[in-house]
């Protein structure tokens, strides 16, 4: 799976170094079909490429004689910038081939100046970013398709799976893919429940991009929907914890967007507002730090019933 930018450089490159070369040659080494080759052939001239089509049996595309495309050329700050995005994939918790991350860095490593080089390099071999969440890693190319069919406005169908295990099939208009809090998530206009929905990418069973086409409020903000989404989930419970640690290193393993922190005289207090108690108490625990729990009661007992679950299963003896 390609994505549409890259398919456009790989018919630049194909017809910089071959003289004509027809629809079907092009569809078969990009796996694409003829007529979405004509379609990029189209935004290719729309951008001012000269791209010649020629008619007839042996006919096809060529770029016009004498034109060739610049060498790429990178300033020290776009080299850091493209290394930076190439090595955080892995924080992006996003599935790509680390061949393909590390046949990236080395063509823009041969492009670079020496002196530019050497100083690329040196963040390249030093500098690790580690994922936080292991479970919840989308593929890349499953984020490609998507986005294809946002920027098409295809419909698509899922098998999505819900936080209770139940799996549902839905036709989706795909709107935009949001990064938020550790997971992706596809926001898009659900045709079963007649209404926009949040769904996360990690839950996405099946996939697949329909022929149809549809039509998408222009005004529609999948940031500001999402965000307005979980706020109203997470409206039932006002959490106020007091961790007993310094500021910073709350912060270091609190993301802001979770809610507030105020340092206090004895440690930093916490608050935020969450409707999954439980899924609460697990990530309080999991955090490693200190705490008292201010409010609500509840908070307690979701804690106290966390603690019997580990000490049923810390009991439990292997079977012979």
């Amino acid at each position: 799976m390609y994505h549409p930018t890259t398919r456009l450089l790989t018919i630049l490159e194909l017809l910089q170094t071959h003289a004509e070369l027809s629809g079907d040659a092009l569809a078969r080494r990009l796996e694409v079909e003829p007529r979405t080759i004509r379609r990029y052939i189209m935004m290719l001239q729309d951008m001012g490429m000269p791209i010649e089509a020629t008619r007839g049996p042996g006919g096809g595309y060529r770029l016009r004689a004498g034109f060739k495309l610049p060498p790429l050329a990178f300033t020290e700050e776009e080299a850091t910038a493209l290394v930076l995005g190439l090595l955080g994939t892995a924080w992006l918790e996003v599935e790509v081939s680390a061949v393909a991350i590390e046949g990236a860095l080395a063509k823009v490593s041969r492009v670079l100046p020496p002196h530019v080089r050497a100083r690329v390099q040196a963040i390249s071999a030093h500098l690790t970013l580690w994922p936080e969440h292991q479970v919840a890693r989308p593929d890349a190319a499953r984020l490609l398709a998507l986005s294809e069919a946002i920027q098409q406005r295809q419909q698509i169908t899922i098998d999505y799976r819900s936080l209770s295990a139940a799996t549902t099939q839905r036709t989706v208009e795909p709107y935009g893919i949001v990064g938020w809090q550790g997971h992706w998530y596809l926001i898009g206009y659900c045709c079963l429940r007649q209404a926009y929905r949040v769904f996360r990418l990690d839950r996405i069973q099946q996939l697949q991009i329909l022929a149809e086409n549809f039509r998408r409020a222009e005004d529609f903000d999948c940031q500001a929907f999402l965000v307005a989404h979980y706020q109203t989930l997470q409206s039932r419970w006002q959490i106020e914890v007091e961790f007993q640690a310094p500021l910073y290193t709350v912060q270091e393993k609190l993301p802001a967007s979770y809610g507030s922190l105020t340092a206090t005289p004895t440690g930093v207090l916490f608050q935020g507002q969450y409707e999954d108690l439980p899924g609460m108490a697990r990530y309080l625990v999991a955090l490693g730090l200190p705490f008292v729990i201010h409010q609500p009661p509840e908070l307690r007992v979701a804690l106290r019933s966390l603690a019997e679950e580990m000490l049923l299963i810390a009991s439990v003896q292997p079977t012979a």
